[in-house]
């Protein structure tokens, strides 16, 4: 872990009940991410319980060829992309971040942490759309295409829509709950800021008839794993999530939802068999 330095600008950021302080030296990318992820960003919530320093580098540093990769080192987490150099203590619950002046940056490395933070606590960051209906929390997964924003778009006035690319997924006390996020996808908006217990997952297919119909453990398991985020290739971590998941589908009813492009699709959603 590198040695801290003074930085004057401070913005929690805070997803799933999780809030990050970020610091940076420049009041500028301060007020960057407080425009980025809006009511997300928490200055009067409960005190960050994690930290981040981040420098920034001039865009010549970019390698765009770059792909991310994930690595335990020594018991530290590094983080690498094109556009950014990242270290994660989670023992301290500290890190640093060395990338450029941008949004884009700061997000995947948000997104990886969060994954890496909830495999430890039995929870998911989902390629899924979510919403809150009458006070539960469903979750509609599925491939690029297969209509996560289109089901978002669908949803009528009384629903809060969360996500429409990725979920967030933790246990409670009352069992699964998910949280609104600012990971935004098509619909190009963030989340609302809510939670909500977790009532179902549907797996999308677009077809010409709205259905919905249950799906057996052992295509649940795998259509759920499918779709969960993770970045490192850790074989302890891989193995926690392989049983997260398998604990997940064990008290999580999961259906496949074919649709059309029709709001009277969520005339279902809440049921257990379409008509």
């Amino acid at each position: 872990m590198r040695r801290s330095i003074a930085l004057a600008h401070e913005c929690a950021i805070d997803v799933g009940g999780m809030p990050i302080l970020i610091r940076s030296e420049s009041e500028e990318f301060a007020r960057l991410l407080e425009d980025r992820y809006g009511n997300f960003v928490n200055s009067a919530g409960p005190r960050p319980v994690f930290e981040l320093e981040v420098d920034l580098v001039p865009p010549s540093d970019i390698d765009p060829d770059q792909e991310v990769q994930v690595r335990l080192e020594a018991g530290l987490w590094r983080m690498e992309r094109g556009d950014f150099r990242a270290e994660w203590d989670t023992e301290r619950r500290r890190g640093w971040v060395r990338q450029t002046a941008n949004p884009y940056s700061i997000d995947c490395v948000l997104r990886i942490l969060h994954s890496l933070i909830l495999a430890e606590e039995g929870g998911f960051l989902i390629h899924a759309a979510s919403a809150v209906k009458n006070g539960r929390a469903f979750l509609f997964a599925g491939v690029s295409g297969a209509g996560k924003t289109t089901i978002s778009r669908l949803a009528p006035s009384d629903v809060a829509v969360l996500t429409d690319e990725i979920s967030y997924v933790r246990p409670g006390w009352r069992g699964y709950e998910a949280f609104g996020t600012p990971f935004a996808g098509e619909l190009a908006r963030i989340g609302a800021n809510l939670r909500a217990p977790l009532a179902a997952v549907y797996l999308l297919v677009q077809g010409p008839k709205n259905k919905v119909e249950p799906v057996g453990e052992t295509e649940s398991l795998q259509a759920f794993l499918r779709n969960v985020l993770f970045f490192a290739h850790d074989p302890e971590l891989v193995e926690k999530v392989f049983q997260n998941a398998f604990d997940f589908i064990s008290h999580v009813p999961i259906y496949r939802l074919t649709f059309a492009p029709d709001a009277r699709v969520w005339d279902l959603i809440g049921g257990d068999k379409g008509d």
